[in-house]
């Protein structure tokens, strides 16, 4: 409803079954839309399939604010692909597949060594901030939202 009510945009969903697909869809929807700012949200988990799609942006110098969502963790695989396939109890073996801590993942550092300038929002008001600042500039941004 939230959307139907919002200025125009586009809206690119993922259909199911591309975990990652979201940084490299966002390359694609800024070559072929260069005067429009692009706004790629994803998952951690997903996003680290994927990441190289960074250094594209740097590279071509595209204007994708990337908001980061790091829960460190392969959410959508425990929390519905499992259950989907029928598994009610997961070993600790196989959580500990699917969690994203040991290494964590630092997107900022990731970002900045692709030629992405990067930050970590720890608050709704630092997020809120660090995003008003990507809508006002041109160019790649990745800000890393910590949940």
């Amino acid at each position: 409803m939230t959307l139907a009510r919002a200025r125009p945009h586009t809206h690119l969903p993922l259909a199911g079954g591309s975990i990652g697909q979201g940084l490299p869809l966002a390359v694609g929807a800024a070559l072929a839309a260069p005067e429009r700012k692009i706004v790629c949200p994803h998952g951690d988990g997903g996003a680290a399939y994927t990441m190289q799609a960074l250094w594209s942006m740097a590279r071509e110098n595209l204007d994708i604010t990337t908001v980061i969502y790091a829960n460190r963790s392969y959410a959508i695989l425990l929390n519905i692909e499992l259950r989907r396939v029928g598994v009610i109890d997961v070993g600790e073996k196989a959580l500990s597949m699917l969690d994203l801590h040991n290494p964590e993942m630092n997107w900022v550092q990731i970002a900045n060594g692709l030629g992405v300038e990067a930050s970590r929002a720890a608050t709704c008001a630092e997020f809120a901030t660090q995003y008003g600042s990507a809508m006002k500039q041109k160019g790649p941004r990745l800000i890393e939202v910590m949940i």
